[in-house]
């Protein structure tokens, strides 16, 4: 090294390395190249501008740096980085005793030798660096090391380090140079250029080139992974609040999708829930939160964390929309989503529906016909005060409904319309399978950065069968309490469920005797069997029971006490001729 940046970088290097650096013959027989004209190294340089940072991904950075390099500037180039950088997003110190654990990014060689380079350096390939050799070196000092020729000790002694004797047949006699990738004051890694033995060796103005395009390189690997920990941050904060697992519901056969767009800003709040109810009931909610980034995705946490409280208040789903609109603008005034809210009911099959500002759900019918569920389509939530409306519908066997979000149906080139008229072609497709529908549909999209985030749930109706539901009515007299037990109990015996049999009688005997008491009209019993077993009631009475200390010296007010104790949790919901007790219980 003849500058003196060169012999800074020389003093800074340990003995060992400073053994290995050769210096360049300066009598008439130098090999050492005539300085490039400057207007070629500026054409250069303006070529790498161009050619270096096309994508927001360091490894296509790496190898748009090898590309240019070779052959113009080197035989052979490699570009390696710390592997914390690639893995996290993260740099690491570097260790007490020196070395670097870096991942080599990319790698190119010109002309000679092309199937030994990969051999000797693949890419890929995690490696630790010693403190002694000269990449390390050079990553903690930030400073360039050259090598005009490297001499057969120093290439016998990295081709041990790595346990390949090719390396030192690649290096023996070869010019050398490493510059440290450093960007906002940080070394990133390492680019490594080198030129075979015979041709011209690297000078000073070649350190000074090296650097500038290691400048241009490592400020686009740092752009590069700031970007990959954003939206890595977005993505994983969006998928924490996704649902992993969707509870399989009495009734019904769920598939569901969910595909972010690619870029950052496609980081969106689209958000989809299946939420359980009581009596086997289900709630089915899709919704979009409009914008991109953490912040629509943090608000579209908030919105599905409300919905899940409101449904165990068992609304109509207009009256949830409703107070969920009051809760986003308490949340957040600037923020605006859409959202439908479906409720279903398997044992009427009856399904209620309401939307705010949401797109309509879609029928697929059993004979492959759809129709657009036609309801009022309300106010964005966020926005305004007025009340949403709630349409019920009864569900044929085997029909599917589609909730999705627009970014399904509408593009920047296709009107929501269209969009809409394509998807029910799609869904039109005979396939029986609901994962199968989901991947058709979703292998339709156009590619993530000419779309938005897209959400996607099919639900499939299916009958009840008689294992899985059972029934009866009785007048409102005190002797049907008797048989009531014994339906039970032949039914769970039937089923299999002979050890909830004792606690089922308990339960529904309490229950029958309580409306028997203070009701009036038929009362209806009824069991249903999917995860849980539940036990309902009913009767023509508006009146909710409720726990209550029971009266000194009477038996009144014990009943419910004793099914709050057998049951894994109850309640009591109205209905529009009166209202249902149910208590549930887990299923051995």
């Amino acid at each position: 090294m003849r500058s003196s940046q060169q012999g800074e970088a020389i003093a800074a290097m340990s003995p060992t390395d400073r053994q290995y650096v050769v210096k360049a013959e300066t009598s008439s027989g130098s090999r050492l190249s005539t300085p490039a004209p400057v207007h070629e190294q500026l054409a250069f340089l303006n070529e790498a501008s161009r050619r270096i940072g096309t994508t927001l991904d360091m490894t296509q950075t790496a190898r748009e740096l090898v590309d240019l390099s070779v052959p113009r500037f080197c035989d052979g180039a490699a570009v390696s980085v710390q592997d914390r950088l690639v893995s996290e997003g993260e740099l690491t110190y570097h260790a007490t005793d020196g070395s670097i654990v870096v991942r080599r990014l990319a790698a190119g060689v010109a002309r000679t030798r092309t199937d030994d380079y990969p051999v000797a350096w693949p890419v890929g390939e995690v490696t630790v660096y010693p403190a002694w050799t000269p990449f390390a070196r050079c990553m903690a000092t930030a400073r360039p090391i050259m090598f005009t020729e490297v001499d057969e000790e120093l290439a016998a002694d990295l081709a041990r380090a790595r346990g390949r004797p090719i390396i030192a047949e690649l290096l023996t006699g070869s010019s050398l140079l490493i510059v440290p990738l450093q960007a906002r004051g940080r070394v990133l890694g390492f680019a490594s250029f080198q030129r075979s033995a015979g041709n011209t060796p690297f000078d000073e103005d070649d350190v000074t080139l090296g650097e500038e395009l290691a400048a241009r390189a490592a400020l686009c690997v740092d752009n590069a992974r700031l970007y990959g920990r954003e939206r890595g941050t977005a993505l994983a904060l969006q998928s924490s609040l996704l649902p992993s697992d969707l509870y399989d519901p009495l009734g019904l056969e769920i598939s569901s999708r969910y595909l972010p767009a690619s870029d950052l800003t496609g980081v969106g709040g689209d958000w989809y829930d299946v939420i359980p109810l009581p009596g086997h009931r289900v709630a089915l909610v899709v919704g979009d939160v409009m914008g991109h980034g953490i912040r629509a995705a943090a608000t579209m946490g908030q919105l599905r964390t409300a919905v899940r409280t409101l449904a165990t208040l068992d609304l109509d789903p207009a009256e949830v929309l409703f107070r969920l609109n009051r809760m986003s603008q308490d949340l957040d005034a600037t923020q605006i989503a859409t959202c439908v809210y479906a409720t279903y009911d398997p044992v009427t099959r009856l399904c209620s529906i309401a939307r705010a500002g949401h797109v309509p759900p879609i029928l697929l019918r059993p004979d492959g016909t759809t129709t657009l569920i036609d309801l009022p389509p309300g106010l964005p939530l966020g926005i305004g005060s007025d009340p949403f409306q709630t349409r019920e519908l009864t569900l044929p066997h085997d029909a599917v409904l589609a909730l999705y979000t627009d970014g399904l149906v509408e593009s920047r080139d296709r009107d929501i319309d269209v969009g809409i008229e394509a998807l029910r072609k799609l869904l039109s497709v005979r396939l029986r399978d609901l994962e199968d529908i989901c991947d058709a549909t979703i292998a339709a999209q156009r590619p993530g950065d000419e779309r938005d985030d897209i959400a996607l749930m099919l639900a499939r109706v299916r009958e009840l069968t008689s294992d899985e539901m059972a029934g009866w009515t009785f007048p409102a007299q005190a002797k049907v309490v008797r048989q009531a037990r014994r339906n039970v109990r032949a039914t769970l015996e039937q089923w299999g469920l002979t050890a909830l049999a004792d606690t089922s009688e308990l339960i529904v005997s309490e229950l029958v005797t309580n409306a028997v008491n203070h009701a009036r009209g038929p009362i209806k019993v009824r069991l249903l069997r999917g995860r849980s077993l539940v036990c309902e009631v009913g009767d023509a009475s508006f009146a909710v029971p409720a726990l209550r200390d029971p009266e000194e010296g009477t038996d009144g007010g014990r009943g419910l006490h004793l099914v709050n104790w057998l049951a894994y949790r109850w309640g009591s919901r109205l209905t529009p001729g009166g209202k249902v007790v149910w208590a549930e219980q887990r299923i051995p």
